[in-house]
């Protein structure tokens, strides 16, 4: 028997959280139910979860810091925030925080559902069209890219560059094998050109020095970390 899709939700108010629970066990979910960000982690790695609804009225870590970490962890499940947090900046706070969806208390119950089926909808869709890693995101279609919300400007060769770092994660790649899969035969060609590429590309998407995304491997190539 199919295992119906697993909604998890983080609402610090128990009667809020009930009444979520159980209307989307109604509309055919399972449900796991926390009243604070405590625990979430351990789920998302023991459990396949298909989507999240998430308070930002939380207890100890807010809600859009929660997503925003996640996001940075790798997690890129869809995420709906429900939240008395209506102000307009609060929104764009949320969305450019990992959130999908912003749903504003008080707010129909049956809405939720709603929106819950359509982002599930939407994400069977383009499943394979994007590619998430930390907090960056490709929109393979749009030829879209965003890190931590924000939208980067790469040049296609770059775009090509992180795409195929995306399609092969924590493998170590040479620079042979960028040099046939992601240049064309018009352009300078050779490993210095490789070095020169990769490091423009690491400029562009890693905020951190001491957490690279992209790691040179000494006498082997490059991999995404």
């Amino acid at each position: 028997m199919e295992r119906r899709p697993l909604i998890l939700i983080i609402e610090d108010e128990e009667d809020i959280l009930e009444l979520e629970e159980f209307h989307l066990q109604n509309a055919g979910f399972e449900t796991m139910g926390f009243l604070s960000s405590r625990g979430v982690r351990q789920a998302l790695e023991e459990e396949e979860v298909a989507l999240m609804v998430v308070d930002r009225n939380l207890p100890g870590e807010e809600g859009s810091e929660l997503i925003a970490a996640l996001r940075r962890e790798g997690f890129g499940l869809p995420v709906i925030f429900v939240t008395a947090k209506d102000r307009d900046e609060d929104v764009e706070e949320g969305f450019r925080c990992g959130g999908d969806d912003y749903l504003r208390k008080p707010f129909n119950m049956n809405e939720l559902v709603w929106r819950v089926k359509a982002l599930l909808r939407r994400g069977q869709a383009s499943e394979e069209e994007i590619l998430r890693h930390r907090a960056l995101k490709m929109d393979l279609p749009a030829r879209r890219i965003e890190l931590e919300g924000e939208e980067l400007s790469l040049t296609r060769l770059e775009f090509e560059l992180l795409r195929y770092f995306l399609e092969n994660p924590g493998r170590v790649i040479s620079r042979e094998e960028l040099l046939d899969e992601v240049w064309d035969d018009s352009g300078e060609r050779g490993e210095k050109t490789v070095n020169v590429a990769v490091n423009r590309l690491k400029k562009k998407i890693e905020r951190d020095p001491e957490a690279p995304t992209i790691e040179a491997v000494r006498g082997a190539g490059y991999r995404l970390c």
